[in-house]
């Protein structure tokens, strides 16, 4: 009978947490598409953003007078309550923006598209700041694997017979299907604080980190590459030691088959340092310097610009303009968002353009090696705040790289016989990785601060099967897209 209490009391509880929340799809009036990255304003200083999908999840605890506010470069800003949009199925209609340009034009002079951008280059450091600033964030990493081909074969063995080779190739094509026809996409949350001293100095605190993959298909090249090795090796004899070759270079001079593993290493146990150099990358692009998106497209010497439109935004003109490269050392195109009274960029949405490309390594005949960095594209969002600087408030980064790796290993027994296994490792695909940065808070950094804050050396991740929202309940995420709600590793 208590337990039976106990378990009411339990689901009317989860009941009334969940109630506390709200979820919703912004949609284009006009078009019936979803609109991606609306602010929504829920407080003065509390809001979230819609994710790719135009859906977003507020908690209603955060909500002032019932209502929120929607606002999106393009589009007219809303103020809607949430007895509306309940009564409406949870969807919310957004009409597109008065184009104003022509209006512009016959009020003022014609708008000068390079003296726009002039005077944009001119306020980068009166518009934004980067240094002595603590960072409150949600981080998501989307990441995706298509292999095309892969080939693995024991070409030649001194010592084995023919049965044994011909159950290692059995094994190899095998592993090699299952990687091939396999749907690996993999996905890790978490939030904390990044300290930024500067751009050399920074630190990272993790409060919550959770993945979710299938841990049978946990896949990189290198562990590929360690399972058809275990194969081969299953033939070999476990009581010599052995030269290992790859290509051109001798990896070991003795390796023995019979060492034990010792490591205990924690498969969720991820080092900061790592997290805080991707946490960190992803941030940079918003600021200044070298690997500034800011930087990069703002360069008058690479880039041209053409003015496309310019619309009310809160009451403010904002400009829409489209740039693309002048010359071949300009990589990108896309568009820039300019408010006219402050000349600050609101928005950056960037990408390849036609027949560019990042990095490139072609070494196949030489060392069985290419590599070409074929997709670099984003979104970046920034918001004023109280001091009348402009930080960023959504970071999108998506890149892709095509690999191929071609490498023959040869195992070379210690031995007067010194009988020799020659096994091809040749693969080749596509990796796709998304990351997203959602900022809650940015507020000044003390030296005191930084310097007394003690870095974790390590960073436990939560391992789940299914997304779990109660998991980052209270805090302000991005809203699950379809792709992650309905990811059911178990079935994968």
């Amino acid at each position: 009978m208590k337990q039976n209490i106990l378990l009411g009391l339990i689901l009317i509880l989860t009941t009334l947490v969940n109630a506390q929340e709200l979820s919703a799809k912004i949609i284009d009036k006009t078009t019936s598409e979803p609109v991606p990255f609306v602010a929504i304003q829920t407080a003065e200083f509390k809001g979230v953003i819609s994710n790719e999908e135009g859906v977003f999840i507020i908690d209603l605890d955060d909500v002032d007078a019932n209502t929120i506010e929607l606002s999106c470069l393009g589009y007219q800003t809303l103020t809607i309550s949430i007895d509306d949009i309940k009564s409406s199925g949870y969807k919310i209609l957004l009409a597109p923006a008065i184009n104003e340009l022509n209006t512009v034009y016959l009020t003022n002079t014609r708008p000068n598209v390079d003296s726009i951008i002039a005077r944009a280059r001119r306020n980068l450091k009166t518009n934004y700041k980067s240094d002595s600033l603590n960072y409150n964030f949600f981080y998501r990493e989307t990441s995706y694997i298509d292999f095309k081909n892969l080939d693995f074969k024991v070409n030649k063995a001194s010592h084995f017979k023919k049965r044994q080779l011909e159950d290692a190739n059995e094994s190899l094509s095998r592993m090699a299907n299952d990687i091939k026809n396999g749907n690996f996409v993999y996905f890790n949350d978490y939030s904390g604080n990044l300290l930024v001293k500067d751009k050399a100095h920074q630190k990272l605190n993790i409060e919550k980190a959770t993945k979710i993959i299938n841990s049978n298909k946990d896949i990189s090249l290198e562990n590929i590459q360690e399972k058809a090795q275990n194969i081969v090796l299953r033939y070999l004899d476990t009581t010599q030691t052995y030269k290992l070759k790859t290509g051109l270079f001798k990896i070991e001079d003795s390796l023995a088959l019979t060492n034990e593993n010792d490591k205990n290493e924690n498969p969720n146990e991820v080092d900061t340092e790592n997290l805080r150099k991707s946490t960190a990358s992803v941030l940079s692009k918003s600021q200044l310097g070298n690997t500034s998106m800011l930087t990069k497209v703002l360069n008058t010497d690479n880039y041209e610009y053409s003015l496309k439109n310019a619309s009310l935004l809160n009451d403010e003109m904002v400009y829409l303009i489209e740039f693309k490269p002048r010359r071949s050392r300009a990589n990108f195109t896309g568009h820039l968002y300019i408010t006219e009274d402050s000349y600050a960029i609101l928005k950056i949405d960037y990408r390849y353009a036609k027949g560019k490309r990042g990095e490139k390594v072609n070494l196949r005949l030489i060392l069985g090696i290419k590599y070409i960095e074929n997709v670099n594209q984003g979104t970046i969002i920034y918001r004023k705040n109280d001091q009348n600087l402009y930080e960023p408030r959504y970071i999108k980064s998506e890149s892709g790289e095509y690999f191929y790796l071609n490498r023959p290993l040869k195992f070379i027994e210690n031995s007067a016989d010194r009988n020799k296994t020659a096994f091809n490792f040749k693969i080749e695909g596509n990796t796709v990785s998304r990351e997203e940065l959602l900022f809650s808070d940015i507020s000044k950094l003390e030296p005191s601060d930084f310097d007394s804050f003690n870095e974790h050396k390590s960073v436990t991740f939560e391992t789940l099967r299914k997304y779990d929202a109660n998991v980052w309940t209270g805090k302000e995420t991005l809203a699950p897209t379809t792709e992650l709600k309905t990811f059911d590793a178990e079935e994968k």
